[in-house]
């Protein structure tokens, strides 16, 4: 895949995606009905609906940053959890494998962001050597606090 197609495919997802952990994150925080409905049929307290609906916004606002990489990774991670935990917990209440369908398919596109990210990074590392050749060898500036 070209540099420039990678680039443009791991950007169109990835707002996809953040928009649509905002809008959830916001139905989070409002309480929307479907949301406690299923936080009752899971046996959760409601109060995990804010504190969830804070994480995704907050995870959503780190994926579409792109200065600090480690809070990417942090936030990948975070929705990597939450996504596999919605898995469990549904599986686990015994509501049955498609139930569990919407959070593995979202887990699949979250990794496959992921790997985009990467190979994102990669390309942009590689045009920056062919500008500066010393560029590839630098060292990040968080690595050297």
């Amino acid at each position: 895949m070209k540099p420039r197609t990678t680039a443009r495919l791991y950007w169109t997802l990835t707002i996809i995606f953040c928009l649509m952990m905002i809008a959830d994150g916001i139905a989070g925080l409002m309480h929307e009905q479907n949301g406690v409905t299923a936080m009752k049929q899971l046996g959760y307290p409601i109060y995990i609906m804010d504190i969830t609906g804070a994480a995704k916004i907050l995870g959503a606002l780190a994926l579409l940053q792109h200065k600090y990489r480690m809070l990417k990774e942090w936030a990948f991670a975070g929705f990597a959890i939450d996504f596999v935990g919605a898995a469990a917990s549904v599986a686990l209440a015994g509501m049955g494998f498609v139930a569990t369908l919407p959070a593995l398919v979202l887990t699949a596109v979250l990794f496959g962001i992921y790997f985009l990210w990467k190979r994102y990074l990669i390309s942009r590392t590689q045009m920056a050597s062919a500008y500066e050749p010393e560029a590839a060898f630098a060292t990040p500036a968080a690595a050297t606090l």
